[in-house]
């Protein structure tokens, strides 16, 4: 029987992060302060992160050491399987060999855990009591409700409201692991209140839920903020995904022909296709394809400028693809890709041409997720059924060209908290929507002058 699935043991855990940073040194550009448009001072970000986090979010080294904690930590669901999907190459008849990187198998049933971990730990040693954040369709905050329970630490969630609606056992989820879950925008902060009175029927944003969850942790000096996605250091934490996929290509005999992640902030896609940078940048011809919903088309339609992080205004301005920080998008069921920004490091890949952004409509992934789900036996995230949906057409066109190549998608979560999704999807209660090209006009006319 051919073997499918490509282990690791514990001894092969990734010791160290890679940070992408120290190769593409002289693209980088800085975090600047909003109130002069200069580089932020790194000392103002105390008030957010710890120091520990900061130096991460600064370095420019190479590799950076993985504490002996975190790895205690890790190893509960690391390393993650690389898996062929060889029933469905079989469906398509495509000559194409399609693999992925399992990250449903953690305790949050996606890849988040690997960077909620870390933050709870650095916190935790800086003698932070509380954790702050936002989560869009819940795998954020249920991973750092795990991760914070893990060391000891309180954690508050403001989760978007439509998927607050949408996806309630996420909200139990978080409540096991100790964590408040408030629907975001709210009452409790003055960010949430002020959207409130302008959009009071708002079916809110990550971009709000963020200016939320900054402003309680800038107003209570035990508490700091902890972000999902977006920031190098986030990203960082996320590259043992693709460190441990370069391992079982090796012992696979795998090329990385065509690497594909879906993209909201960009973490599950960075922690791909990252370790794989260097080895682009010497001239191996690998494609990196990131991939949004269409619904929220920040690299395909956005620009690459600077902008606030959040609705509020409270982060510094961000050099990324963005829709302009006011943007809010439909509520589409892949909650976790409804950001208006792309993550720094990735827009200036995306900019430098070495990975290609594209967009796909919610009816076309769900009809992906389901044949992946029949073939596979997996039944995916809808963020994820983004990625499943581009590997599936990179087969195709294998197909068209006869052309054997090897295509790798990481599968970023599960979607067994996401079956009213699957059930709306089935009653036909789901659309295809196409954001309109005069609201993304109107929502740039927002962008800092910098």
């Amino acid at each position: 029987m051919a073997q499918d699935k490509m282990y690791l043991t514990n001894d092969d855990m990734p010791r160290q992060w890679y940070n992408v940073a120290a190769d593409i040194k002289q693209w980088l550009t800085p975090p600047l302060d909003p109130a002069n448009a200069k580089p932020m001072d790194p000392s103002k970000l105390a008030a957010i992160f710890p120091e520990n986090l900061i130096e991460q979010e600064m370095s420019v080294e190479r590799w950076i050491d993985i504490p002996e904690e975190v790895l205690e930590a890790l190893v509960v669901y690391r390393p993650s399987p690389l898996v062929r999907a060889r029933r469905l190459e079989k469906f398509l008849g495509t000559p194409a060999r399609i693999f992925y990187k399992n990250e449903s198998v953690s305790p949050a049933g996606s890849h988040k855990p690997n960077t909620a971990i870390p933050q709870a730990y650095y916190n935790k040693v800086a003698g932070v009591r509380r954790l702050t954040t936002e989560t869009g369709a819940g795998q954020w905050g249920s991973a750092l409700a795990y991760a914070t329970n893990h060391f000891g630490l309180e954690c508050t969630v403001y989760m978007v409201r439509k998927s607050f609606e949408q996806k309630p056992f996420r909200k139990s989820m978080m409540n096991m692991f100790g964590a408040e879950v408030i629907p975001s925008p709210s009452d409790k902060t003055k960010a949430g209140r002020d959207i409130l009175t302008r959009m009071p029927d708002t079916p809110g944003s990550l971009g709000i839920a963020i200016s939320e969850a900054v402003e309680d942790a800038i107003a209570h000096d035990d508490a700091r903020y902890s972000l999902g996605s977006v920031l190098n250091h986030v990203l960082l934490h996320q590259t043992v995904t693709g460190l441990e996929v370069k391992k079982q290509m090796a012992l696979g005999g795998v090329k990385p022909d065509v690497l594909i992640g879906c993209c909201g902030g960009g973490s599950n896609f960075a922690g791909l296709v990252f370790p794989f940078v260097p080895d682009r940048l010497e001239g191996k011809k690998i494609r990196m394809v990131a991939v949004e919903p269409s619904a929220c088309p920040t690299m395909t339609k956005g620009v690459f400028a600077y902008d606030f992080g959040d609705t509020g205004k409270l982060t510094p301005l961000l050099k990324m693809y963005t829709l302009g920080h006011d943007f809010i998008p439909p509520g589409i069921h892949a909650g976790g890709l409804r950001y208006h920004g792309m993550a720094p490091l990735v827009s200036i890949l995306i900019d430098q041409g070495l990975v290609e952004p594209v967009n796909r409509h919610q009816l076309a992934c769900f009809e992906a997720a389901i044949m992946f789900a029949k073939t596979e036996g997996i039944i995916p995230a809808p963020e994820s059924s983004h990625a499943i949906r581009v590997a599936i057409d990179e087969a195709l066109r294998a197909k068209e060209e006869g052309q054997a190549k090897d295509i790798t998608f990481l599968l970023s979560g599960h979607g067994h908290l996401d079956l009213t999704a699957y059930d709306d999807y089935f009653a036909g209660k789901l659309h295809d929507y196409e954001y309109p090209e005069e609201a993304i006009a109107t929502s740039m006319k927002g962008l800092p002058k910098v």
